[in-house]
């Protein structure tokens, strides 16, 4: 553990290498045990030291924190998913790439800290009372359909059709949930997809939102299951759907609940939403809104400025799904700044197939190879979804400085926000926000408590 300077902890002589045991005479689970326990007025707390003596230790915090951080953040292993869904991403990578891209999570835990999303399948009875317990929301589920026969057949999990009945426990006890179905073409959509909406619906507002996105294929499917991708025919079909169903939700409860993933508008060729149907932009992580409001910051941004006078002339890489926006809203920044000529390059995505067409599976690999001898100008912007969350690595494990060498350019990582997407066309010396997601490390350990 480490341990914050000033803090109760360091009061105590705590130190890195001693090993939390038990407060008040139980062993902890995870870390939501030790922030309920270490929440009262006061405990006592047996910590083994390095030297392997036994402390124990009577506290009087009063609620306040220990200044305690742990090794591992969850202070346990995290649960792997052990269902085969038909769907998976993680089983349509090619071989030989960093072990952990292989690991498939479904912790509940994770819902909480991180927002990923789970299929309930590997929680027991404990697990759900532990989350109405330590009020832990919002909790994400992967639903995919509410009809259990077809849940069991994608997931490839004969318990994935029970599993749903978890979801009336979190409804029954106000737990803040969120839901995602990944679309397969002619497995869960039409009369399925329907179906599915209409039942989600009736867990509205304590389910806040519902996002439905495409299933995304690779060229690595070989002994997978048959999948199709989905016509710009389809695309509409879907929408129409979703777009009646937020009509319903929003007369009953003031939120529009179902949401399509930006994916939908731009293969069906219309308009995305205006923004107050995104109910806050809720489901911004599964791609949906990203693109309405990235617009609207950078029209935010660009508002009442003018003209700076300065000569630029730089790149930009994305996705090929989010050029064409990405190029208008770039034309808006030299309306207002025109002598700044900037490049806009679609990366087409030749390591996981061009059928994948999103910025954040772009490897450093293609970005070498296809923006090599190009017109880059002074430098070269690229989102931070590219990137491992906090580090400067491509799912290739080539690093930025590999790339930025191969190129003969700077390398500038955008963050998310159309703010700062204007400030790094304009001045990337400015661009120096650090990225604000929270990353607990994939680890090994078991020893729960250990620095």
């Amino acid at each position: 553990m480490a341990v914050t300077p000033g803090s109760i902890a360091e009061e105590l002589e705590l130190e890195p290498g001693d090993v939390l045991l038990t407060i008040d005479g139980e062993e902890l689970e995870d870390i939501f045990d030790y922030d309920y326990m270490t929440d009262a007025e006061s405990f006592v707390m047996v910590v083994r030291k390095a030297n392997g003596e036994e402390w124990e230790l009577e506290i009087e915090s009063g609620g306040e924190d220990l200044g305690l951080t742990f090794e591992n953040g969850l202070m346990s292993d995290y649960k792997s998913c052990s269902n085969k869904c038909i769907f998976c991403f993680i089983d349509q990578m090619p071989p030989g790439m960093r072990e952990t891209l292989y690991f498939k999570d479904d912790d509940s835990r994770l819902s909480f800290l991180q927002g990923n999303y789970i299929t309930l399948t590997n929680m027991k009875d404990k697990d759900i009372e532990r989350i109405i317990r330590f009020h832990l929301a919002p909790i994400n589920i992967s639903v995919q359909t509410m009809n259990p026969e077809l849940r069991c057949k994608m997931l490839h999990n004969r318990f994935a059709g029970e599993a749903l009945k978890k979801i009336d426990r979190l409804y029954e006890a106000g737990t803040e949930m969120n839901g995602q179905i990944v679309l397969c073409r002619g497995v869960n959509d039409g009369n399925e997809l329907a179906y599915t909406i209409e039942q989600l619906s009736k867990y509205a507002p304590v389910m806040q939102s519902v996002s439905v996105v495409p299933v995304g294929l690779s060229k690595y499917r070989e002994g997978l299951y048959p999948l199709e991708p989905f016509t710009k025919e389809d695309a509409c079909e879907v929408i129409d759907l979703i777009e009646k169903w937020q009509k319903i939700n929003y007369e009953r409860h003031r939120i529009h609940f179902i949401h399509a993933s930006d994916e939908w508008y731009i293969l069906a060729e219309r308009e995305m939403p205006e923004k107050g149907r995104y109910d806050g932009y809720i489901q911004l992580e599964n791609g949906v809104g990203m693109l309405r409001l990235l617009h609207e910051e950078v029209m935010d941004a660009l508002d009442e400025k003018t003209d700076d006078g300065k000569e630029e002339e730089l790149s930009i890489a994305t996705g090929r799904l989010p050029y064409p926006y990405l190029d208008t809203l770039v034309k808006e920044i030299m309306k207002v700044y025109p002598g700044r000529k900037v490049h806009i390059y679609p990366i087409r995505n030749d390591f996981f197939g061009e059928k994948i067409t999103v910025s954040g599976l772009i490897t450093g690999t293609d970005l070498k190879e296809q923006l090599s001898n190009r017109k880059l100008g002074e430098r070269v912007l690229i989102p931070c979804n590219m990137l491992r969350s906090g580090e400067n690595v491509f799912l290739d494990d080539l690093t930025v400085d590999d790339v930025s060498k191969a190129i003969g350019r700077e390398i500038v990582i955008v963050e998310e926000d159309g703010e700062d997407l204007v400030s790094s066309v304009l001045d990337p010396v400015q661009n120096k926000k650090q990225t604000r997601r929270q990353m607990y490390e994939q680890t090994s350990s078991s020893n729960s408590g250990q620095a």
